[in-house]
């Protein structure tokens, strides 16, 4: 079952997804899926290498940023943002509440310079709640000139 929560038209951020999924995935546009769990983190958990063999065989990418209840590196945000921004469609990102992903998100599009009130509401129009990261936002956000 999906539930695919657009937080922009280009990023929609999911609960963990099942194979299934990735074919509605890609009937919403998505060209790539990114993975933001640690494999092994629950019994139920779909292994992202099923995931990601799906992925390969509808013809979509796929990038693993694995992110533990530990927090954010820059090295996570980095690479968050370029994925982001080298995908030629939507992204959809996953993890085991679609929180982590959304937050990631937010942390790499502070990093590009987007204003931190606007990646708030975004993320709020979804469901996700920033304010826990809104000073590494307003950071990263300085930092970049945003």
């Amino acid at each position: 079952m999906t539930d695919f929560r657009p937080v922009t038209d280009k990023f929609l951020a999911s609960p963990q997804i099942a194979v299934a999924d990735v074919a509605a995935a890609k009937a919403l546009g998505v060209t790539l899926i990114v993975n933001n769990r640690p494999e092994g983190e629950s019994p139920d958990q779909v292994p992202g290498a099923a995931i990601a063999a799906e992925a390969q065989a509808q013809g979509l990418s796929y990038v693993a940023i694995p992110v533990t209840h530990a927090g954010f590196s820059q090295a996570q945000v980095d690479a968050m943002a370029q994925a982001l921004s080298t995908a030629d469609g939507k992204v959809l990102a996953y993890c085991r509440s679609g929180t982590r992903s959304t937050l990631l998100w937010a942390l790499a599009e502070a990093s590009r310079g987007r204003e931190p009130g606007e990646i708030a509401s975004a993320a709020a129009s979804a469901g996700y709640d920033v304010t826990p990261i809104a000073t590494m936002l307003s950071m990263l956000a300085a930092r970049a000139g945003g």
